[in-house]
Formats: structure tokens, sequence, C-alpha cells
């Protein structure tokens, strides 16, 4: 496996922070040159931080399934829209810009998006083509649009539902304002919209599931294929449901296989039947 990290601008933000890609591109057949599909990370933190619990162990666990993986670090707060979703874009481009070198088909790639990162991840799945965000150039190579997104406990909604610091720190507004609603990604989704998988549990406290229903309801409205799985419990944050990532008690017994049926969604959506894995 080779490791690469990217600087995402030129310069350092106004904040002093550099948003940065960092690449886990794997070894092919020493005989033949494989082209795999990839998987682009984006870990939580309700736009005031990046979870690291969410980051590298979640792309490894793609990596062994044989995609290759990138992980996103992306700006948060004091950063404000719309600096996460131009980061977002950015790796999409310059995943597809080095696709021959790197062996990545780039017509599989998938957005991997965490609570807020979630939220990131629908962002980019449904403003991919927004006027007032993108360039007309870009929405017309349509390089920064995901082929598929999987979305974890992700922030959708600005509304009822709403995980309001999420929608605070992104916008630097205390307060629901037409910012919110423009971020409130349920009302975004069209038919251009990639395909989804999505999980939750039932008693999530910090974002309730109500998300994800929300853009699942959407989805469907549009004729846009997805897989949800609601599992019946579970706190905020799990990342893997493992003991290394799982931080709110010392032991999880119950399997939540979300990585493994992901996995088998994206061979389906990506019309893969076999994959060397590493």
């Amino acid at each position: 496996m080779k490791v690469l990290s990217l600087n995402l601008l030129d310069k350092k933000t106004e904040y002093d922070f550099m948003p940065t890609l960092t690449a886990y591109l794997l070894d092919g057949n020493p005989n033949e040159t494989e082209v795999r599909p990839a998987v682009l990370v984006i870990p939580g933190g309700g736009y005031s931080h990046v979870s690291y619990r969410e980051g590298e162990r979640v792309a490894l666990s793609y990596s062994a399934a044989g995609f290759h993986t990138f992980i996103l670090d992306y700006c948060v707060a004091p950063h404000k829209h719309p600096y996460p979703i131009m980061n977002a874009a950015k790796s999409l481009e310059i995943i597809r810009a080095n696709a021959k070198e790197w062996n990545v088909a780039a017509d599989k790639i998938a957005v991997c998006g965490f609570s807020a990162g979630g939220h990131l991840a629908a962002s980019i799945s449904t403003l991919w083509n927004n006027k007032d965000i993108f360039s007309a150039d870009q929405n017309a190579n349509k390089l920064h649009r995901p082929d598929a997104s999987i979305l974890c406990y992700p922030v959708i909604t600005c509304g009822e539902h709403a995980h309001k610091g999420s929608f605070i720190s992104l916008t630097g507004s205390e307060t629901e304002n037409e910012l919110w609603k423009k971020l409130s990604l349920e009302n975004h989704v069209d038919e251009n919209t990639p395909p989804a998988f999505l999980w939750h549990t039932y008693t999530d406290a910090g974002v309730p599931v109500e998300n994800s229903l929300l853009y699942a309801g959407a989805l469907r409205k549009y004729d846009i294929p997805f897989e949800m799985h609601i599992y019946p419990d579970g706190p905020h944050g799990m990342s893997r449901v493992s003991d290394e990532t799982y931080w709110n008690v010392p032991k999880f017994t119950r399997d939540y296989p979300w990585i493994q049926q992901s996995i088998e969604w994206l061979y389906l959506k990506f019309g893969i039947t076999k994959i060397e894995k590493e």
C-alpha cells in the first residue's frame, strides 16, 4: 500500500489551516494493472472538529475489501459554508485527475460520511450542481460528483430533528435562517442525486433517526435507489461499532455489520463481481 498526503489549497486559509486528502492506494498485481473502485471517507465532528475515530480505521476496512481509499481532513469552524463542500469537491476532482496513475475507476467513486461528515457527503451528492457554489465548468464536467454515498448516522435536516450544533458551526448563525434551510438536504435530492446506503440507530439522541428517514424519503420520491438499515439501539457516533472505535462504553456485544453490508451494496452498484482484496 502506498500512502500519500495531498494539500487541497495553494496556501493555508485565513485561519491558518490546510485541508488535506490522504490516499491509501493498494498495490496491484505485479503482472497486471488492476483498476479499482474508491471510497472517500469523511469523518464527523459537528463541523467543529474532524473525528479521528471515523477516519483511518474506517478507510482501512474498505481497503481490506479491495477499494482504494481516501480520507478528507476538511475545514471546520471558524470556517463556514462553503469551505467544507469545496474541500469535498476538490478531493473528488483530485482523485479523478489522478485516476489513471492511481488505477482508480473514475466512474466508481463513493463518499462515506459520518454525522456532520454525513451531511458533507450528502451535500456534495445533492448540491454538486448548485450554481451558487460551483462554476458552470465544474457542473458540466461533473468531476466532483460522487457515484454513490454511504451515510452513517448523517446530519440532514435543519427542521424539527436538526442537530443544531452542526448547523451553527457550518453557518455561523445561532438560529435557523435561510442558509440553514438551503443546507437542509432532504430538500435538494433530485434525479441527479447518486444512490445511497444509509444506516442509523433508532435510539440515536445526538442526531435523530428522522434525519436518515427524511433523506430516504426524498430519494424514494425521485426513484433514486438506496439501502437503509435502522438498527434498534445504540447511541450516536458508533463508527465501526467495535471496541476500539466505540467510545461510550468499554464493550459492545451486538454486531451491526454495516461495513460489510455497505461493501456488498457497493459491489452491486458498481457492477463488481470479482475484486482482488488486499
